[in-house]
């Protein structure tokens, strides 16, 4: 949103409608002794330029994967935005209420957030697909509540190569509904235990969740654990934190997923601080009336006109509390108008050869760093653009030595996993160099000789 600023004049006459002797009158209701008494210790008026020679002196000082490699993955990716993207978000008619209560009105809000859901089931290879929840996590939790409330059943089976983020805002979700949480431990590969997740299943098991690409950068065996879930009249939920990885990878619809939630960031959303980020839900048909959030449909008038409508919003606002499915409030609006812009201007080829690169950076990186001496490749299953290196040390102790080196090293896993203190999960996207990787296997072959601890 662009700013414009008041003149003199347009204060004076600011001041003169609401009857104000001064800018300090308008503050009169807050007692004096809160009150600062003097004028804020900040330098003088900037003309635009120094303005921005000044913020770009700040911006310079932080490590951030603009000026340096970047290994970091794990739930936020960064990718490459397409400069069309914030011209096109940044547009007049998109900066208006993003909750269309009166639908009628919001007809460019309503069409953005339908196409943004036809986008969505073309992915997930999915029925019908909600307009967006907050993010990946929330989405998981929303799914574990809706399919308690589909079965009637209490006990939830989450695999242990789900992020743990993702656990630990499911387990804080249901903490007060009556819901059991278990976890389906990691096999030996780097994927879920199929044949532990078979032993904990039962006829009182709500749903199962398993993400892939996992935690760890493996990706899973959808249809096994599909089959072995419904077997038992669960629902599988695929959870899917690398929206990228679905330009290659078939959707979790194709192997019969009941319900899919994942992560929309890396669809031209940057890595700012954790967020924000926008939550994707899809379902089978079947089950539309359990789908928490809004969803927009395609209609027509009486004289065969199209238009859009709020076809369902199943919040306490709009029906009666005992029939509400969930307690959200908004779907991330402009997050969804971001990522619809980016599937539409990538397309199907586009994405799929984003995610061609990622898993062509991700193979070299796998390569080169386990030629490293004295380092390894953790699992053996296949990955897409991340995966888990264990180190000649402490994870730790090479993230700070490789930053010393002017690069951002890939995540330690030893705080998330016991045994795996000298692992780090590594990702490398369509940004990632040839040069950056090489850079990163040197700094991690100059640390092993000089025996970093």
């Amino acid at each position: 949103m662009r700013f414009h600023t008041n003149s003199d004049a347009d204060v004076a006459e600011l001041l003169r409608t609401v009857e104000a002797p001064d800018l300090g009158s308008l503050f009169d209701s807050i007692p004096s002794g809160l009150r600062l008494g003097r004028d804020l210790a900040i330098d003088g008026p900037l003309s635009e330029l120094e303005l921005d020679r000044r913020l770009r002196r700040l911006a310079e000082s932080n490590r951030h994967a603009g000026r340096l490699p970047s290994f970091l993955g794990a739930g936020a990716y960064h990718h490459y935005i397409p400069a069309i993207i914030d011209h096109l978000v940044l547009r007049g008619e998109f900066l208006t209420s993003y909750t269309p209560y009166q639908a009628e009105f919001s007809q460019g809000t309503l069409q953005a957030i339908f196409e943004f859901q036809t986008l969505i089931c073309q992915l997930t290879e999915m029925e019908v697909a909600n307009a967006s929840l907050y993010d990946g996590a929330t989405a998981l939790g929303e799914a574990v509540l809706m399919a308690n409330r589909v079965t009637g059943r209490k006990r939830v089976l989450l695999s242990a190569a789900i992020h743990p983020h993702y656990r630990a805002v499911v387990r804080t979700l249901v903490r007060h509904v009556g819901l059991e949480v278990q976890e389906v431990p990691r096999a030996a590969d780097g994927r879920s235990d199929l044949a532990e997740l078979e032993r904990l299943l039962g006829d009182d098991v709500a749903c199962v969740a398993v993400q892939s690409p996992n935690f760890f950068g493996c990706v899973e065996a959808w249809s096994d654990a599909v089959e072995r879930t419904q077997r038992h009249g669960a629902l599988f939920v695929g959870v899917v934190a690398e929206g990228v990885s679905l330009g290659l990878l078939a959707g979790p619809g194709r192997f019969g997923a009941d319900l899919v939630v994942g992560e929309g960031q890396s669809f031209g959303l940057p890595v700012q601080f954790g967020g924000p980020y926008v939550g994707l839900m899809a379902s089978r048909e079947r089950y539309l009336r359990q789908l928490p959030g809004r969803l927009v449909g395609e209609a027509r008038d009486a004289e065969g006109r199209r238009g859009y409508v709020l076809t369902l919003s199943t919040r306490e606002q709009h029906i009666r509390r005992e029939r509400a499915t969930s307690n959200i409030c908004t779907n991330q609006g402009l997050c969804a108008l971001v990522a619809t812009i980016y599937l539409a201007v990538v397309g199907r080829q586009g994405l799929r050869a984003i995610a061609r690169r990622n898993l062509d950076a991700s193979a070299y990186a796998r390569r080169r760093l386990s030629e490293v001496a004295g380092c390894s490749l953790a699992f053996t299953a296949p990955t897409f653009n991340e995966f888990v290196l264990r180190l000649p040390g402490p994870a730790e102790a090479y993230r700070r030595w490789i930053g010393e080196q002017g690069v951002i090293a890939g995540l330690p896993l030893g705080r998330y996993e016991p045994g795996l203190e000298d692992a780090m999960l590594i990702c490398a996207t369509e940004l990632t160099r040839r040069d950056d990787i090489d850079r990163l296997a040197a700094a991690i072959e100059t640390g092993a000789q000089r025996g970093v601890r």
